[in-house]
């Protein structure tokens, strides 16, 4: 399982630490508490990002969704290759 902290969160979402405080105060949002730390379920995040259209939004302008455009992906072994999509197997 994957877990973030609020401000890994906060900058993967392009969100204010405290937009994330919140959702964690109000109990949208599944997390467990390591020294003293929010460790945030990154499950829970993609959920309660997809239900809120204003944070879905920054998601893709000022989140990690505005670098997607730019990826490169360069190892054949891991990115789709057509052949072995078209071929029935």
């Amino acid at each position: 399982m994957i877990r973030l902290s609020v401000s890994e969160a906060a900058k993967f979402f392009g969100l204010e630490q405290k937009t994330v405080r919140r959702a964690l105060k109000s109990g949208e949002l599944r997390y467990v508490v390591v020294r003293g730390r929010y460790r945030i379920a990154f499950e829970s995040l993609l959920e309660w990002s997809q239900k809120r259209p204003q944070v879905r939004n920054k998601l893709s302008t000022q989140g990690v969704g505005q670098f997607v455009g730019q990826w490169k992906i360069r190892n054949k072994l891991y990115s789709p290759n057509p052949e072995k999509l078209s071929t029935k197997e």
